[in-house]
C-alpha cells in the first residue's frame, strides 16, 4: 500500500515537472516575441536601423486596422489561403498517393527511380513561367505552383518509410491470409504516419512559397501581389504586414498539422 502511495505521489510529480517545463518554455518563447518587436519599434524610431525600409511595428499595426477596416486586406488574405490551402492538400495527398504505387509497384519503382532524383533536384519555382504558359495567367497555375513545389519531395520521403516498415508486419497479416491492399491499409501506411506528418510539416511551408511566387509572377490579388505591389510603389510597410501575416498563417497552419499528428497517434 505504501509502494503504491509512493509510486503514486511520483507520478504526479514527474506531471507537474512536465507542466512546468511548458509554462517555461511558453513564457521564453512570448519574452523572445515580445522583445524582437520592441527591440525592432525603437531601433526604428531611434533612427539605428532605416525606418523608410524596415519600418516599425506600431505602424504595421496602424496601417493592418486601415486595410481590415475597408475590407480589402480580408479579400487578399482569403485569395491566398484558398490557393495555398488547396495546394498544400492536393501536393501532400498526390505525393502519398505516388508513394503508394510506387510501392505497389517494384518494378515501376526501379524504373522512375532516377527521375525522381533528377526532378527533385531542379527548382520548381523556376519552372514557374512555363506553368502558366500552360495553364494561363490564373488562379490554377499559382495553386498548380503550391501542389506542384512538394508532390517530388512527398513521394520520396514518403515512399522510403513505407520501405522501411518491418516486413515481418506483413508477413504476418499474409499468413493470416491479408491480401495486400489489406496489409498496406493495416500495416505499411499506419507505420508511415510518423513520417507522413513530419513530411506535412515542411509541405506548409513549401505551399506557402509555391503559392507566394505564383502570385508574384500572375495575381492581381493575395499577399504575394500586396508584397509585388508594395516593393513598386517603394511601401515597405505593406510588404512587412504581408509578410508577417503569411508567418502568422504558416504557424496556424503548422499548429493544426501539430494537432493531426496528437490525433493520428492516440488513435494508432
Amino acid at each position: 500500500m505504501k509502494t503504491q502511495m509512493n509510486i503514486k505521489l511520483l507520478h504526479d510529480e514527474y506531471k507537474k515537472s512536465i507542466v512546468r517545463e511548458r509554462r517555461r518554455v511558453l513564457f521564453f518563447q512570448w519574452l523572445i516575441f515580445l522583445l524582437f518587436f520592441l527591440l525592432w519599434e525603437v531601433s526604428s524610431r531611434l533612427k539605428w536601423i532605416d525606418p523608410l525600409i524596415f519600418s516599425y511595428p506600431s505602424k504595421i499595426w496602424d496601417l493592418f486596422l486601415s486595410f481590415m477596416a475597408d475590407g480589402s486586406l480580408i479579400e487578399h488574405i482569403n485569395t491566398t489561403l484558398f490557393e495555398t490551402v488547396l495546394g498544400f492538400l492536393i501536393g501532400t495527398g498526390t505525393g502519398v498517393i505516388l508513394a503508394a504505387i510506387l510501392w505497389w509497384s517494384p518494378f515501376l519503382s526501379k524504373v522512375l527511380d532516377p527521375y525522381l532524383v533528377v526532378l527533385n533536384a531542379m527548382p520548381k519555382v523556376a519552372l514557374g513561367p512555363i506553368f502558366i504558359v500552360i495553364l494561363g495567367p490564373n488562379m490554377t497555375s499559382i495553386i498548380f505552383m503550391g501542389a506542384i513545389i512538394s508532390v517530388v519531395i512527398t513521394t520520396i520521403v514518403v515512399y522510403s518509410s513505407f520501405r522501411e516498415v518491418d516486413p515481418n508486419y506483413v508477413k504476418v497479416l499474409q499468413t493470416f491470409g491479408a491480401t495486400r491492399f489489406q496489409s498496406f491499409i493495416e500495416a505499411i501506411l499506419p507505420s508511415s504516419f510518423p513520417t507522413i506528418i513530419s513530411t506535412l510539416k515542411v509541405n506548409v511551408g513549401l505551399a506557402w512559397v509555391g503559392v507566394i511566387v505564383g502570385e508574384f509572377l500572375v495575381s492581381k490579388q493575395g499577399l504575394g501581389y500586396l508584397i509585388i505591389y508594395g516593393f513598386q510603389v517603394f511601401n515597405f510597410t505593406l510588404v512587412l504586414l504581408s509578410l508577417l501575416i503569411i508567418a502568422f498563417f504558416a504557424t496556424v497552419m503548422y499548429k493544426g498539422v501539430e494537432w493531426l499528428e496528437k490525433k493520428l497517434i492516440k488513435t494508432n
